[in-house]
């Protein structure tokens, strides 16, 4: 298959790590479905790639609305014609200066609905799809917050949802383990976003590629792993 066939599916995806990957797929030929929650800033964000030559379309998702999560997957699958690689970047960090002890439920409710909820379910709508196609790559954003090789105090919330993410990501891998679908998570590292803040010590380019490394990566590639970079990394 050429790669110029292949469309990717990434979500949160209208500033920051997840526009970079759009712009690394786009720019490989993938054509790419970015999606975003708010129209307003995705819209603008897609247009802009696509006016540098690059295939890329902008399709509105709220990870946290089924409706919305159905929509897109039977939109992007009918107006592109296929879909091949889901990137799982959409995310929300909303207790990262707040003790455990101190976390509101609601709080966490909103978190894993975002981080762990819609992930999920989107995997559920679009492996079918990539069954279909004999071909599939999934690639779960994760964060080293949530490797229990780092656990510490603070932000439990978000390194729930991260974790929880990780156990995903080997759950769903072995299910498809007789199958072209590759599942894999990944650490971008502290990079500078709205999230990492500017003192952060990568870039998005560098925060990216590892991202775009597992979302191309060949039939014989790894599944059910954790990376950073192309480096393993310990869940």
């Amino acid at each position: 298959m050429e790669i110029t066939e292949r469309v990717a599916l990434v979500t949160g995806a209208n500033r920051g790590i997840g526009l970079e990957v759009c712009r690394q797929l786009a720019a490989r030929g993938i054509r790419v479905a970015l999606t975003a929650r708010n129209e307003d800033k995705g819209r603008p964000a897609a247009k802009a790639l696509a006016e540098q030559g690059l295939p890329v379309t902008f399709f509105p998702l709220d990870v946290t609305r089924e409706e919305s999560m159905v929509q897109t997957v039977e939109a992007v699958t009918r107006e592109l014609g296929r879909l091949d690689i889901l990137v799982n970047n959409a995310a929300v960090a909303l207790d990262m200066k707040q003790p455990g002890l101190e976390l509101g439920m609601d709080t966490v409710r909103t978190t894993l609905e975002t981080n762990v909820h819609g992930p999920l379910r989107l995997i559920q709508l679009c492996v079918p799809v990539m069954r279909q196609q004999g071909y599939g790559r999934i690639v779960n954003v994760s964060s080293g917050l949530g490797s229990f090789s780092r656990l510490a105090a603070g932000k439990l919330a978000y390194r729930i949802s991260k974790a929880s993410l990780n156990a995903m990501t080997c759950v769903f891998a072995d299910e498809l383990k007789d199958t072209n679908i590759l599942v894999n998570a990944v650490t971008p590292g502290w990079v500078r976003t709205h999230l990492g803040g500017i003192r952060a010590e990568r870039s998005v380019e560098e925060g990216s590629e590892g991202i775009v490394w597992l979302a191309t990566i060949p039939d014989d590639g790894p599944r059910g792993k954790f990376f950073k970079d192309r480096d393993e990394f310990p869940w």
